[in-house]
């Protein structure tokens, strides 16, 4: 997901890093995700401010903090099923 060299660069950092800090050096690099792209500054803007300790700390953050953009489809599960009344439950098909 990190493309366009940006996990490189986040890997080179000199760490422990802020928050404020990875936003000011890679903020306007783009991760490209299945549904569009996002910048680093939105998706670390999410968290909280803290310090990575490592350069996979910085990573993690960044996974777990992209839009729902770097999903194929929001709320699908192929191995629950959808629970009655969820608002992700697909339409009904007659064949």
């Amino acid at each position: 997901m990190l493309r366009n060299r940006t996990g490189e660069r986040i890997d080179a950092h000199e760490y422990p890093a802020t928050t404020a800090e990875l936003i000011e050096a890679y903020g306007e690099e783009r991760l490209e995700l299945p549904n569009g792209s996002e910048r680093i500054a939105d998706v670390l803007g999410r968290l909280e401010s803290e310090t990575f300790e490592s350069a996979d700390d910085a990573r993690m953050a960044v996974y777990s903090a992209v839009s729902n953009k770097a999903v194929g489809r929001v709320g699908y599960s192929d191995r629950d099923p959808t629970p009655l009344g969820s608002l992700y439950a697909p339409e009904p098909m007659s064949f």
